[in-house]
């Protein structure tokens, strides 16, 4: 069984036609989803890119490969995984497997994609990296124009110094943009592995829709902003929250932008979202023209979504918020029917799903499950829980979620924590983790929580003393009184 990977970056789920968006054009993940299986609650195990890439590679959560933050902002953590950590590469290339990964390359600092057995141009970073060599020669093969950008959106901090760059105008055509480039390269990658005939596994991974969103013109002003319906939660107060959020969107300089432009950078990320569904459409019209689609399981996904003004907010960060937790899933696997299934599952659960299609062990990877028997529309005994980590991203703050069907369980050390009642407030403006009538659903949630933490070894379930709710009685009897005590560390 051959296997494509294909993953964006920063990618919201409610942008995809797919999954409900009456606006955005993109034909081809919805080609995809209606000859896959769509997975409606689809979720990142940390919502930041070298903790949720390096989940995808070992099948581990990040407290356990302890890859947990991204190396540009790092704040004392592991730059790299350990040198004997699994991961599927290595057991696929046992397998006789090619190997390939075409973009974005966020897994450390001293070992690239190579070091994992992967074939392609070497192209780490956060966003595109539009000095590279490779892509330099690309443009210049095709005679194409080389970066320039104009007409800058940015806000202003708290200091009064501009802040981070949020969208801009390219003045390349489709062709030179850094997006086309990456399908290009993967495109070259499927013909030589189908020369080849052994069984391959190709990822392509594209940088965006990661901001700063900079695309031509076509895509730019592809989208009316008076399309962009505001999201709910631009009412944020910030009330009975973590104070870090309030200090974020002032990070983000959310409110000294108008709300006339938070539109037209929403409809720019529509264009983004566009650009590269139709970059996926390349890859796979290929795969289809070189008769491969038979034999090749596909995926669709990304490292975690965007919050594009939702929450005043831009980016990611120390919210486990539904903006950039949930994110798309699609898989296809030949011969199964096409599906929506709405378990939780995670990004984490990729990894025992190519292990399996690979025919390879899947018991490494210890904290994924395999997707195949929901994609071949069985009804296994599957989890009605989600459990995900956050470590930090500028500086640390730790916190973990528990969210079931209704209900979302954030912990919070450093501040205040959180629950949400996610059928009456979907858009998780109203923290009630202090409201009476739901101490039951709050003391039962914490007691999950702590459970599940400790049955994986979690040492985070250390906070969790009885300022929490878990009373002495709850505790287990075999713990020490060091634990008992509630020390955090």
């Amino acid at each position: 069984m051959n296997l494509l990977f294909l993953m964006t970056d920063q990618h919201r789920v409610d942008t995809l036609g797919c999954y409900g968006n009456p606006h955005v054009a993109t034909p081809n993940l919805d080609r995809l989803a209606a000859t896959g299986t769509r997975f409606d609650r689809f979720y990142t195990p940390t919502a930041i890119c070298t903790p949720a890439r390096a989940s995808l590679l070992t099948g581990q959560a990040p407290f356990r490969h302890r890859l947990l933050a991204n190396y540009e902002r790092n704040v004392g953590y592991l730059e790299d995984l350990r040198e004997d950590a699994f991961t599927f590469p290595g057991a696929l290339k046992e397998r006789g497997y090619q190997l390939g990964l075409i973009g974005k390359w966020h897994g450390g600092t001293t070992r690239n994609a190579a070091s994992y057995g992967f074939d392609g141009p070497d192209l780490p970073g956060w966003h595109n990296p539009v000095d590279h060599p490779d892509y330099l020669a690309y443009l210049e093969e095709r005679g194409l124009p080389p970066y320039r950008i104009s007409d800058l959106i940015r806000g202003t901090t708290p200091n009064g110094n501009q802040g981070n760059l949020l969208a801009a105008r390219l003045h390349q055509p489709e062709e030179a943009t850094f997006e086309h480039y990456l399908a290009t390269r993967a495109i070259e990658h499927l013909d030589r592995y189908a020369a080849d005939g052994r069984p391959f596994f190709l990822a392509a991974h594209f940088f965006g829709p990661h901001l700063p969103y900079l695309l031509p013109d076509e895509y730019f002003d592809m989208y009316d902003p008076a399309l962009v319906e505001l999201p709910p939660s631009i009412a944020e107060t910030f009330e009975g929250k973590p104070p870090v959020q309030r200090n974020y969107s002032e990070h983000w300089t959310f409110d000294t932008i108008p709300i006339e432009v938070t539109r037209k950078l929403i409809a720019v990320y529509w264009g983004y979202v566009t650009l590269i569904d139709r970059q996926l459409g390349r890859i796979l019209d290929r795969l289809d023209e070189l008769g491969l689609s038979g034999e090749t399981s596909v995926f669709f996904t990304a490292d975690h979504g965007e919050f594009t003004g939702a929450h005043r907010l831009h980016d990611k960060g120390p919210a486990m918020y539904e903006d950039i937790y949930r994110i798309p899933g699609i898989v296809r696997i030949p011969g199964e029917e096409p599906q929506v299934r709405t378990e939780f599952v995670t990004l984490t659960d990729c990894t025992a799903t190519i292990l399996e299609l690979a025919g390879c062990d899947t018991g490494p990877a210890v904290d994924s499950r395999s997707l195949v028997p929901l994609v071949r529309g069985e009804r296994p005994e599957w989890p009605g829980e989600l459990l995900a980590e956050f470590h930090g991203h500028h500086f640390p703050y730790p916190q973990r979620m528990l969210r079931d069907d209704r209900y979302k369980l954030v912990v919070n050390p450093e501040s205040v924590n959180e629950l949400y009642d996610l059928h009456a407030d979907p858009y998780e403006l109203g923290n009630r983790y202090t409201h009476p009538e739901l101490a039951p659903v709050r003391r039962r949630l914490m007691r999950r929580l702590y459970d599940l933490l400790r049955e994986r070894g979690d040492n985070f379930y250390h906070w969790m003393t009885p300022m929490y709710d878990i009373g002495p009685s709850d505790y287990d009897p075999t713990l020490s009184a060091f634990e008992k005590e509630g020390t955090t560390r």
